[in-house]
């Protein structure tokens, strides 16, 4: 979770970091070569390092809106563009700790909502295309809407069919060679799958990622990322295409949780993750009526304790949170059942 700092890299990840950090390089050429580098691990055209996927959005919204003209982009906020209408499904528009509109308007794009929160049809966008129209955005994220929304791969097609770029923000995304098939530029977070330090990738047409090089002599210098972090991230991905999959192991883990049944008002299920990720949670349903507590309470002593406990809790209001098993070591997800258990039968 990003609240948490989202990853914890490796200890080879953080020393590459140091090598980076205690070494000087040609800026330029290290963009330059770590771009290939990714590319060729991620089999696109090309790629740059961002320092989040959050500033991903933004950085690729202006490339596409000022199609790499330099006074364009050094005047993005200050004089009109005409094409920079951004279409995006309501559904997508959400908050990830801030809201993609934001990062839509800060690269200079006007963002066109389509469809409906609970609807997001190929032809919402189809329809909403114009001479305006400079993109779409397609979020692909637990956080967005799930439930009868078009898949990323429609939107492609939609894309194609109207000669217009789509970007898709897959920033969580585990398979990061898909999304460069389907789109025009992805955007990956380098803290969260792959577990490297706080940066990103955009990956896609070289076209593309040339307009957004030119982004980081204007608003990308605020957003710059750091030698140290560059090299960190180029080793995070060496480890992640050769990471074993852990996901059946940590689904088993979270069985103990399931003593937890035994409680009144209590129910734990195991859950994958909404987006479709190869990602399982244990999720704690609590019965306010027959626990005499709430998820919100639980969910707070949880935080408050000698030993912090963090859990998903987007579900609180609707009576359950999760429990991510991902990052647990040794016997961790022992000692939240103890904590949790404590608490609901109320000696805490």
């Amino acid at each position: 979770m990003s609240i948490l700092g989202v990853s914890a890299p490796s200890d080879t990840v953080m020393e590459a970091m140091k090598t980076g950090g205690k070494n000087y390089v040609e800026i330029a050429d290290l963009v330059d070569k770590a771009g290939e580098y990714i590319a060729n691990l991620l089999e696109s055209e090309a790629a740059i390092v961002v320092n989040s996927a959050s500033s991903g959005i933004a950085l690729s919204v202006a490339a596409i809106v000022t199609e790499g003209k330099r006074r364009k982009s050094e005047r993005l906020h200050q004089e009109i563009i005409p094409k920079n209408e951004i279409i995006m499904l309501k559904g997508h528009n959400v908050q990830y700790g801030a809201p993609v509109e934001t990062m839509v308007h800060l690269g200079g794009g006007e963002l066109v909502e389509v469809g409906y929160a609970n609807e997001g049809k190929a032809a919402h966008i189809a329809e909403a295309i114009n001479h305006h129209t400079a993109a779409i955005l397609y979020v692909k994220s637990h956080h967005a809407v799930q439930k009868n929304m078009i898949s990323v791969e429609e939107a492609w097609q939609v894309a194609q069919e109207n000669h217009v770029p789509l970007i898709v923000d897959a920033a969580a995304e585990e398979d990061l060679k898909k999304y460069v098939q389907i789109s025009d530029l992805a955007i990956y977070s380098g803290s969260k799958a792959i577990e490297g330090p706080t940066s990103g990738i955009v990956a896609g047409k070289k076209e593309y990622i040339d307009w957004l090089k030119v982004q980081m002599h204007c608003i990308g210098r605020s957003m710059k990322v750091g030698k140290e972090s560059t090299f960190g991230l180029l080793q995070a991905l060496d480890e992640f295409f050769v990471k074993q999959d852990k996901s059946e192991k940590e689904k088993e883990s979270l069985e103990v949780l399931r003593d937890l049944n035994s409680i009144n008002g209590v129910e734990i299920k195991i859950v994958q993750d909404e987006a479709g990720r190869a990602i399982f949670r244990g999720r704690v349903y609590i019965d306010v009526e027959q626990a005499n507590v709430t998820a919100t309470e639980v969910n707070e002593k949880l935080k408050s304790g000698e030993i912090a406990i963090y859990t998903r809790d987007y579900g609180v209001r609707q009576g359950f949170f999760d429990i991510d098993p991902r990052p647990l070591k040794d016997d961790e997800i022992h000692i939240i059942k103890d904590r949790l258990k404590a608490i609901l039968l109320g000696g805490e």
